[in-house]
């Protein structure tokens, strides 16, 4: 089951993936997520968070280039680290991976993209974000015959993210994936 939560920014797309994760048991899911940084009510950056608390900078209005998307520099080197972090625990054949998100300041880490493939080809369930428009590679992505592109919208957000939360939770049973105690 591999499913990819898309629409308009702002939309509540990592707010589904959230929730889709806090409704499994503790353990059965990696990855990560981003959370906006705000200065007196500005938006001034991302922050990058696994599941088990590694934290990086992301994207801040402060960092300089080589790469950049808008106002924002990219700290690539962030990003990867986390990646190579997810990546070396090797979990993902045995668990639900979350990715939030498939954007263009993450396609801008060949790391990124290659860990992104391997979990496609690996895990047995992946939720992701994606931007709505990206990159030839995002396209690809969402154009693959194993992925279910969701796209959000304020009609259809609470419904769709509780039906895909649903799913998500019979396929970790299914799969025998809840931790034992």
């Amino acid at each position: 089951m591999k499913i990819f939560l898309t629409g308009k920014p702002g939309i509540g797309k990592t707010t589904c993936l959230l929730r889709i994760a806090r409704r499994l048991p503790k353990g059965v899911q990696t990855g990560f997520f981003t959370r906006e940084i705000r200065q007196q009510g500005q938006r001034i950056g991302f922050e990058i968070e696994t599941f088990d608390g590694l934290r990086r900078t992301l994207a801040h209005v402060k960092f300089p280039g080589p790469f950049r998307v808008g106002k924002y520099g990219v700290n690539v080197e962030a990003l990867e680290e986390v990646v190579t972090y997810l990546d070396q625990q090797n979990r993902a054949k045995k668990t639900a991976v979350f990715i939030d998100e498939i954007g263009k300041m993450e396609s801008l880490s060949p790391t990124f993209c290659r860990w992104v493939e391997k979990v496609l080809a690996q895990a047995p369930i992946v939720v992701a974000t994606i931007a709505l428009r990206g990159n030839a590679w995002m396209n690809a992505l969402k154009q693959r015959p194993e992925v279910e592109l969701v796209e959000l919208t304020p009609q259809n957000r609470d419904t769709l993210c509780h039906q895909i939360g649903k799913r998500i939770e019979i396929a970790v049973r299914w799969k025998g994936m809840e931790e034992k105690e």
